[in-house]
């Protein structure tokens, strides 16, 4: 890796290459759903030279491990990097196990909490696992960077600190807002773009992917390299997912996610909960159809079809990626039975004693409520059901036996029950 005392100069720019139909294929399937691809006739040079040279691009994604779990919303940039892996190129999995101690201050109206070194390496266990459910992973380069940031020290940072300045971090639309509203930028904070603009450095990387919200980084790494006296990388920045409630990105800590280790049938459920119109940027972002089949699922539903089908196809097409074809299939099935007030075939079964048992009581002890008093509000709302019946009575006692109960559309319980 080039030291940060490196001086040599950037490369530079040869004669433009032709673009063969290749590499205008790669660059249609690079561009597809993206929100930008910065600088675009670069990257095509970029693509052309590897196709005349055969020597593949090094394309970086950097994940904080702050959660232990993955969720759609990762899968939107994961999938682009799949599909550059695909076209033959090394995609470089970076788990910034040294810049989650820093935190993240991309989108934050605050001092982002870093995390501890255990908590970190407990998320990291379980990271790249989960992304190989997207990735190939015999075919990609995991790293961590603290590999080159703990080497660094203190002497190295300041000097990699040296390279940027203040008014340019100020650009930063987060700290503009934060540094005029009077909120607290604590120094370290400024640090984080810098080691995320010196992994790029360490990596040689030629194309660094993120979210719309990581453009100022994934910046800071271009000139970075520049400054290093490498040829600096492409961005591309892929758009953020909305999560359930069709509002906010999609979030563990806003509780609108779907986890891609979830189980078929809910992961199934959740998708068939977004809205119609969310839908679409669904399949726009997570779908791996072509563009023309995504075109007549929306002309179909312009003509009159059920929304609700083209919905199903894109549950399916999730369901599968993460679990199988075959789960698909029985997911789509519980979700039919379900709407139908029907009962899954897949419900948790708990032995409880005490009949007989007054039914407020019964659905808290079967973990179907919180308390009586919601049970009885749900009671009182129509909302359980005893054997796919209906109960309306809130004094009912329920007698010894085997029995299954509903509460809403989605809790379930067979209780054997003894006196």
């Amino acid at each position: 890796m080039t030291s940060p005392q490196s001086t040599e100069k950037a490369p530079t720019a040869s004669k433009l290459l032709p673009l063969s139909d290749a590499v205008q294929h790669a660059l249609a399937v690079t561009k597809r759903g993206v929100d930008e691809l910065l600088i675009e006739s670069e990257f095509a040079q970029k693509l052309a030279r590897s196709e005349q040279s055969g020597k593949p691009l090094r394309i970086k994604l950097g994940l904080d491990p702050t959660a232990p779990d993955l969720h759609l919303g990762h899968t939107v940039v994961l999938n682009k990097m799949r599909q550059l892996q695909d076209l033959g190129h090394t995609v470089i999995f970076l788990i910034g196990d040294f810049t989650s101690m820093i935190g993240d201050p991309s989108g934050r109206n605050a001092t982002r909490p870093p995390l501890t070194r255990e908590k970190i390496e407990e998320n990291a266990q379980t990271y790249f696992k989960q992304a190989s459910l997207v990735l190939d992973a015999s075919k990609t380069e995991i790293r961590y960077n603290s590999e080159w940031c703990d080497a660094l020290g203190s002497r190295g940072m300041i000097q990699l600190a040296s390279r940027y300045t203040v008014a340019r971090m100020m650009e930063r639309d987060d700290f503009t807002k934060r540094f005029k509203a009077g909120t607290p930028i604590s120094v370290h904070e400024f640090l984080y773009p810098l080691m995320q603009g010196y992994d790029s450095v360490a990596l040689h990387a030629d194309l660094e992917l993120g979210g719309t919200d990581q453009k100022f980084n994934l910046l800071v790494g271009r000139e970075l390299q520049k400054d290093f006296g490498q040829e600096q990388q492409c961005i591309l920045t892929m758009p953020l997912l909305e999560g359930l409630d069709g509002v906010e990105k999609m979030s563990k800590s806003k509780n609108n996610y779907i986890a891609i280790t979830e189980p078929a049938n809910t992961m199934f459920a959740k998708v068939m909960s977004i809205s119609d119109e969310m839908m679409w940027r669904y399949y726009d972002l997570l779908s791996f159809c072509s563009l023309e089949q995504i075109a007549q699922y929306k002309k179909s539903a312009a003509e009159g079809q059920n929304p609700r089908d083209i919905k199903v196809a894109i549950a399916q097409e999730i369901v599968t990626r993460f679990h199988s074809k075959q789960a698909a299939d029985d997911a789509l099935t519980d979700f039919v039975n379900r709407s139908k007030g029907g009962i899954p075939d897949d419900i948790p079964e708990i032995s409880l004693s005490g009949a007989p048992i007054g039914i407020a009581q019964l659905l808290k002890q079967a973990n179907l409520c919180a308390s009586t008093s919601e049970a009885m509000r749900m009671v009182d709302q129509g909302g359980v059901r005893i054997d796919g019946s209906v109960i309306s009575d809130k004094a009912l006692q329920v007698q010894a036996g085997t029995v299954v109960l509903q509460v809403g559309k989605r809790k379930f319980a067979k209780v054997n029950l003894s006196a």
